[in-house]
């Protein structure tokens, strides 16, 4: 009876025991057909493999040089597609060893590794360490393919499905393939071949035996191992690489020996401290030239690198301190072959070559001598300096003093502040203002008379874009940083250079070289001399607030400034000084291999009975364009010959402006019209026609009226210009003008 009712507890014991088994078995079974419709639902949903090889996540851009070589890489890198059989064995093997041991034996997911995974959990619970060891190779293709990195028990689930399916539908030399093709090793590389190029800048297919350990140590952390980040850290853990390939029997333990990962010379970085200011400025424009958003980029650009570097050092090494400064150089068909935005790209990004604008002071008579000779002045032409009064404005020269009658060169080349205030006056504010913006310019630009000193701010690159025009024999020169784009190898952009807007006449050109050329050999600039022909034009404005020198030679054209961000006065600063000596230092090494040019001043006039009007040069003024600002103030005269400063250049003499009398048959002579009486003279139809005397001639050709132009210093009267241009084309009356 005791027996009995023992052996009944045991009996109800293996009953539940068994119904639990049971359970558990039908359960599991339930559990292992829904993961085996899982699977075989995932693996129809995937894609062709062809389809996988070709989905990288993201645009990657890579800029090059003139030369060809890479200055960046924007976006993920992913180098070349490399096949199964063209990936070096020793890559395979060191990716297996340490990523996924019993790869070629489990089905996707790895049992041992989960259980590992397990006790790791187990072991390290409550202290939010993460599960180590339980993703494979293929669940890894899985997260980088189809998933992301955020961790949850939900995320590897789907994980190990998808592994699954992968395992079902490819085989595993095609998994390893996608996987040593997609995963990430850090510095921006996805794929072998991207961080070959990267690390070691050769192609993934001749990587040895220690390069091959220091990428495959990489996966594990790519952030913290990257060579990029840390070079010690990646060397010491290809280290541990190549003692699991020796546990594993991938190699020989003398095979591990030779390969000393100490051994291995990493890839210099490029400098891309002062490119970026390029690069900041030209690739924003791919939005205007290209639609393409999702084909990986090579864009090939302009810059040359020797000439970026011997900028950053010019600047460097001549803009005073506590200052910045700015270099744009410009070839002759606009490309721009260095771009400098300051001093320091890691300390300041702005970019004071394309963003900034500052007063250009004295570099703006660029526009005041070409409106001048384009409305009929001469460079030998005689002008008076002498006080102006014009409504009130009354500008200095800087030392004071008045040099008489000088050539418009003599003017222009000591930069005389008086002179170009009567030709802004002689030819219209509104006029140099067109001029202005017909060469370029695209900030505000006011029409008060105190602008033909450079009242208005304007960027670097548009000013050297304007005095390149002048050195492209007045054709317009738009600058450019982008010479072609490629998408997987086909070309998509190509730039064309445009010769077909004409600014000035050839000969106005050749006129404003001939001034800008004498400015640098006796005037403000001499310090910009290279040892060739240079032509160009200093800048300073009030307070010695900005620097400027831009100027030209052997087909390159070089705008550079220098001043403080806040515009605070800088002791000592002007265009002739800082500016004008990083200009040569710059110039010197830019155009050391090009030939030596000559400029073409040699002036053709034109034959005004034949030549084309005005419009067939540029197209009509919109002064609608031009804003009117408050009244500047007077720009206190400083630099001598630059009219900025009382006080000239510590340990610099600058020559005496020459006293020019102007010939007393050149005072006589009045000026002529251009009536249809000077055109029979011109054709010799008065002469066919039996003409008359000389003086009758003179008397026709002499308007009614018409006095000769004589200087006038009265207060509030317009001081008129003297010069004589007997037969030569004559500015029009000043009430046909413009904005006067």
């Amino acid at each position: 009876m005791a027996k009995s009712s023992r052996s009944r507890p045991r009996s109800r014991f293996k009953r539940i025991l068994l119904w639990c088994i049971g359970i558990g078995a039908t359960l599991a079974l339930v559990g292992l057909i829904a993961l085996g419709i899982a699977v075989y639902t995932t693996k129809a949903s995937l894609p062709s493999y062809d389809a996988l090889k070709s989905s990288p996540n993201g645009q990657m851009i890579r800029v090059h040089a003139a030369d060809g070589s890479v200055i960046m890489s924007l976006g993920p890198s992913y180098g070349q597609w490399i096949s199964y059989n063209d990936i070096p064995p020793i890559m395979r093997k060191a990716m297996v060893s340490v990523e996924d041991r019993r790869f070629y034996s489990h089905p996707g997911v790895d049992p041992i590794g989960a259980l590992r995974a397990a006790r790791f959990a187990i072991e390290n619970r409550g202290t939010g360490r993460r599960l180590q060891g339980a993703s494979t190779i293929t669940q890894q293709v899985a997260r980088t393919i189809f998933l992301s990195n955020r961790y949850s028990f939900g995320r590897k689930f789907r994980e190990a499905i998808l592994a699954l399916a992968l395992e079902r539908k490819f085989t595993k030399d095609e998994i390893l393939e996608l996987y040593l093709n997609k995963v990430y090793f850090g510095g921006g590389a996805y794929g072998i071949d991207a961080a070959s190029r990267r690390f070691f800048g050769h192609p993934a297919t001749h990587l040895s035996l220690g390069e091959a350990a220091i990428i495959a140590g990489l996966v594990k952390a790519p952030s913290h191992y990257s060579p990029t980040a840390d070079a010690e850290a990646a060397v010491d853990r290809a280290s541990v690489v190549l003692d699991l390939m020796v546990e594993t029997g991938a190699i020989t333990q003398a095979q591990a020996a030779a390969a000393d990962p100490q051994d291995i010379k990493l890839a210099e970085e490029p400098n891309q401290n002062s490119v970026r200011y390029f690069t900041d400025w030209a690739l924003p424009q791919l939005e205007m030239l290209i639609d393409e958003t999702q084909a990986p980029l090579d864009v090939w650009t302009t810059l040359d690198l020797s000439m970026q570097k011997a900028a950053e050092k010019a600047i460097q090494a001549n803009a005073p301190a506590g200052t910045q400064g700015a270099l744009v150089a410009l070839d002759r068909d606009g490309a721009v072959r260095a771009l400098i935005g300051g001093k320091d790209y890691v300390s300041s990004n702005y970019n004071r070559a394309t963003q900034a604008v500052r007063q250009p002071g004295s570099a703006w008579k660029l526009f005041v001598y070409l409106a001048a000779l384009e409305a009929g002045y001469k460079p030998d032409d005689m002008v008076v300096d002498e006080p102006v009064d014009i409504n009130g404005w009354s500008p200095r020269n800087s030392n004071g003093r008045f040099a008489g009658q000088v050539t418009l060169r003599t003017a222009f080349a000591y930069s005389i502040n008086t002179i170009a205030a009567k030709l802004g006056q002689d030819v219209g504010f509104g006029t140099i203002a067109d001029m202005a913006r017909r060469f370029g310019i695209t900030t505000d630009i006011d029409t008060h008379p105190a602008m033909v000193l450079g009242t208005s701010e304007v960027h670097v690159i548009d000013m050297t874009q304007a005095f390149a025009s002048v050195a492209n024999r007045g054709v317009a020169v738009e600058p450019f940083g982008i010479t072609r784009v490629t998408a997987n190898g086909q070309v998509i952009y190509q730039h064309e250079v445009d010769t077909s807007k004409v600014l000035v006449a050839p000969y106005i050109a050749a006129e404003m070289t001939d001034m800008l050329q004498t400015a640098v050999n006796t005037g403000t600039g001499h310090s910009a001399q290279i040892g060739r022909p240079v032509a160009g034009k200093t800048g300073t404005t009030q307070s010695n607030k900005d620097g400027w020198f831009l100027g030209f030679s052997s087909g390159l054209t070089t705008g550079v400034w220098m001043g403080r961000d806040d515009a605070k006065p800088v002791g000592g600063l002007y265009g002739g000084t800082a500016p004008a000596r990083a200009f040569a230092d710059f110039m010197k090494k830019a155009v050391a291999n090009r030939p030596v040019e000559e400029f073409d001043t040699k002036v053709t006039l034109p034959d005004w009975q034949v030549e084309p009007d005005e419009e067939s040069y540029y197209s009509g003024p919109d002064n609608g364009l031009f804003e009117d600002g408050s009244v500047p103030t007077e720009a206190e005269p400083r630099y001598p010959g630059d009219g900025y400063g009382p006080q000239a250049v510590p340990g610099e003499s600058y020559p005496q402006v020459p006293q020019q009398p102007v010939p007393q048959q050149q005072q006589n002579q009045p000026p002529e019209r251009l009536d249809q009486r000077w055109m029979d003279r011109v054709l010799g139809r008065d002469e066919q026609q039996g003409g008359g005397s000389q003086q009758q001639q003179q008397q026709q050709r002499r308007p009614q009226g018409q006095q000769q132009r004589q200087p006038q210093q009265q207060t509030g009267q317009p001081a008129q210009l003297l010069p004589q241009r007997s037969g030569q084309r004559q500015p029009a009356p000043a009430e046909d003008r413009p904005n006067q």
